[in-house]
């Protein structure tokens, strides 16, 4: 029998994401195939589980849903926020014990960037930390190839740069009085790349990008490739 977290009927899918570490997608594509039953029954899209159901997947008896674990990782370069290896390039699954090799990454950092990324089994707190509509501030320790003239911070800071999906405002501050290659960068949406794009539009080139902060988590002093359990915030 599953031990839901109240009496209200759960969405089935969702429950089975939590359950067996699934997607939506994935939860709605094993019930297509008859693989899921409640109470001896085969399930359907948009069945909805309580407390007393037993629901099965594969003729096994799924039980109680795992505890919601949050972990903060500091990314070394070098490593892709995928499962799946690309070539020689390792993932980040590769700095986390086999307890937590089912927790999904909340958004990503690519291949040449490092810093804070969070991982979790919890998808509405991933929904939360992602979504445009709830704006949750990123920092970023960014170093350029050349020193960024004052015409270019005020027209990213001020004005924003249009790139082809859009355009990209971001919030520059200074992390050095002698040079204007170093830059905490501050920024609330997500896309692909934005920061590199942003930048390689006015003709610089990112060499490296380091995030220490999204929304409440901060990296504080973990060192590459050290993790450690946080709390929901």
């Amino acid at each position: 029998m599953t031990n839901l977290e109240s009496s209200e009927p759960t969405r089935l899918n969702k429950q089975l994401a939590l359950l067996l570490g699934f997607s939506r997608r994935e939860a709605d594509n094993v019930i297509k195939s008859g693989r899921v039953k409640i109470n001896g029954v085969k399930a359907t899209l948009g069945d909805r589980v309580t407390p007393s159901d037993v629901i099965e997947f594969d003729n096994r008896q799924l039980g109680a849903k795992p505890e919601y674990v949050y972990l903060a990782l500091n990314k070394p370069v070098g490593y892709v926020s995928s499962r799946r290896q690309q070539g020689s390039t390792p993932t980040l699954y590769a700095l986390l014990p086999p307890e937590y090799q089912q927790l999904k990454t909340v958004g990503r950092l690519d291949k040449d960037s490092s810093g804070l990324i969070l991982l979790t089994n919890d998808g509405d707190f991933t929904q939360r930390m992602t979504h445009p509509s709830h704006y949750k501030v990123k920092v970023y320790e960014v170093e350029l190839d050349r020193e960024l003239e004052p015409l270019h911070q005020q027209m990213i800071s001020d004005y924003g740069v249009d790139l082809p999906d859009g355009k990209s405002q971001l919030q520059l501050m200074r992390l050095s009085d002698d040079s204007r290659k170093s830059w905490q960068v501050t920024m609330h949406e997500g896309r692909n790349r934005q920061i590199r794009r942003t930048f390689s539009s006015l003709g610089y080139t990112v060499i490296s990008l380091h995030r220490t902060n999204f929304g409440n988590y901060a990296l504080g002093d973990m060192k590459p490739g050290e993790f450690k359990i946080v709390d929901m915030r």
